[in-house]
This record gives structure tokens, C-alpha cells and sequence, in this order.
């Protein structure tokens, strides 16, 4: 049976997803407009709303419940 390598992610989950919402949107714009451009710009999009779930899940004023 093989084992799983794992590694310790340096950088939070929210800063990850911000900086692949960037570089996707930087790709996206060396691309003409299309198909392809337009799938570059749906996952950014996706990305930094996972950053931002992610954002409000940690923070502090959300109450786990009773």
C-alpha cells in the first residue's frame, strides 16, 4: 500500500486563493476574448469567492451553534 506524501501549507487558504484569482486573471487578459478567456475569469471568480467564504468562516464573530 503506498503512503500519502503530505506537506504543510506555509501561506493561509485565503491568500492562496487571492493569488490564483490574480494569476488567472493576468492569463486571462493575454487571451482574446472567448471560450478560454472566459473559463480563466469563471475560476477566478470562483477563487476569490472561496477566499472570501473562507475569510468569513474564520472570523470571530461567527457563532458556532447552541
Amino acid at each position: 500500500m503506498s503512503e500519502r506524501h503530505r506537506f504543510k501549507q506555509t501561506d493561509i487558504l485565503e491568500a492562496r486563493l487571492a493569488e490564483e484569482a490574480t494569476r488567472l486573471r493576468e492569463k486571462a487578459k493575454s487571451l482574446p476574448p472567448g471560450a478560454a478567456r472566459e473559463e480563466l475569469l469563471r475560476k477566478a471568480r470562483q477563487a476569490e469567492t472561496g477566499s472570501h467564504i473562507s475569510e468569513w468562516l474564520r472570523s470571530p464573530g461567527l457563532q458556532p451553534p447552541k
